[in-house]
C-alpha cells in the first residue's frame, strides 16, 4: 500500500485481539489493535469505500504516471486468513516503476477490510531491482492493519501496516464529505485520509475516497476511470 497512497476500534481478523508492540509513547494515539470473530472475513464484497469484487478496476493519473489498481481473481492465504490479491501497477512515462500484490478481507460484521500484506517489485529499465517495502502479516513479526473502516469517524486514527521497520503506514480520517473533481467526473460525500509513518517523521499524503468507487484522489493522481473489466 503505497503511502502517497476512529474510527472502528473493533474491527477484523484471526479471532486475536493485537496489542501495541515497539511503539513509542506518540504513536499509541494510534489503533492497533483489531479483534475478529472466527470465520467473519470474507475476499469478496464491498463497504461503502472499497471495493473487493474480482475484475473491478480503477485507473488514476498525472500528468504522466499512471496507477492502475485491479481487483485479481486470485486470493492468497496469509497469517491463516484466506485474502483478496489487489494488484496495484505504476509506470512513468509508460515504463513500468512498481507492481505490488495486497491482500485484504472483509468483514461481514463490521464491514471494514483488513489489509495483511504485500508483495512488492520495484523496477528500473525493465528489470527488479528490490522488493522495498514488502510483507505479509504472521512473518516477522508483522500483524494486519485495518485498511479502511466500514463506518469511518471524523479523527479516527489507526495503523493499516505494523511491520516494524519495513511498513508502518497509518491514517487518520480528516474530512467525511469532501467534494473532489477528476477527469472521471466530480464525486461529493468524499472520505478524506491523511496517511502518515513514523518511518519517514515529516511526509504526509491525502487520498480520497468516494462513495460506490474507491479511491478518487491519491496525493496528485485523480480518477480517470473505473468499474469491471
Amino acid at each position: 500500500m503505497r503511502l502517497r497512497i476512529a474510527a472502528l476500534l473493533v474491527a477484523a481478523g484471526t479471532g486475536v485481539a493485537l496489542t501495541a508492540q515497539a511503539l513509542r509513547p506518540a504513536d499509541r494515539t494510534w489503533t492497533t489493535a483489531f479483534v475478529l470473530d472466527p470465520g467473519e472475513l470474507v475476499t469478496t464484497g464491498r463497504n461503502p469505500y472499497f471495493i473487493l469484487e474480482p475484475g473491478y478496476v480503477l485507473t488514476l493519473e498525472d500528468g504522466k504516471t499512471r496507477l492502475v489498481i485491479t481487483v485479481l481473481d486470485e486470493t492468497r492465504r496469509i497469517d491463516n486468513v484466506e485474502t483478496r490479491v489487489v494488484e496495484e501497477r505504476e509506470t512513468v512515462n509508460s515504463e513500468l516503476v512498481e507492481i505490488s500484490r495486497n491482500f485484504f478481507a472483509l468483514s461481514t460484521r463490521t464491514n471494514a477490510v483488513f489489509y495483511f500484506g504485500e508483495d512488492v517489485d520495484m523496477y528500473k529499465n525493465g528489470k527488479i531491482v528490490n522488493h522495498e517495502g514488502a510483507w505479509r502479516a504472521g512473518e516477522n513479526g508483522a500483524r494486519f492493519g485495518l485498511a479502511i473502516p466500514g463506518l469511518p469517524l471524523l479523527a479516527a486514527k489507526y495503523y493499516q501496516e505494523i511491520a516494524p521497520g519495513v511498513a508502518m503506514d497509518r491514517a487518520e480520517i480528516v474530512g467525511l464529505d469532501e467534494t473532489v473533481k477528476t477527469p472521471a467526473g466530480e464525486f461529493s460525500g468524499v472520505l478524506k485520509v491523511a496517511e502518515t509513518t513514523p518511518l519517514e517523521p515529516g511526509v504526509r499524503e491525502l487520498k480520497y475516497y468516494a462513495r460506490g468507487v474507491g479511491l478518487v484522489m491519491d496525493g496528485t493522481l485523480r480518477l480517470v476511470k473505473h468499474g469491471k473489466q
